[in-house]
């Protein structure tokens, strides 16, 4: 029975990560369990999403970038 809820927290955090990568949220597989392991003890978390924004350096978007120049033959 161990096992098995071993293994379902697994495929779960896989599936997270999947989807954290997905988002594009630039977190790692260790972050991620830890803030799951956070909302399972009940921590807020729109507050917890905020703090990881706030705590988070700047990303660049894409729409951000110059367009790519044009290559000479």
């Amino acid at each position: 029975m161990e096992a098995e809820a071993a293994r379902n927290a697994k495929d779960t955090l896989e599936l997270a990560f999947q989807i954290s990568n997905i988002l594009e949220t630039g977190l790692d597989r260790h972050t991620l369990s830890l803030l799951i392991a956070l909302c399972d003890r009940d921590v807020n978390p729109e507050a917890l999403a905020a703090l990881v924004r706030e705590l988070s350096p700047p990303r660049q978007t894409t729409a951000a970038l110059p367009p790519p120049t044009p290559r000479q033959p």
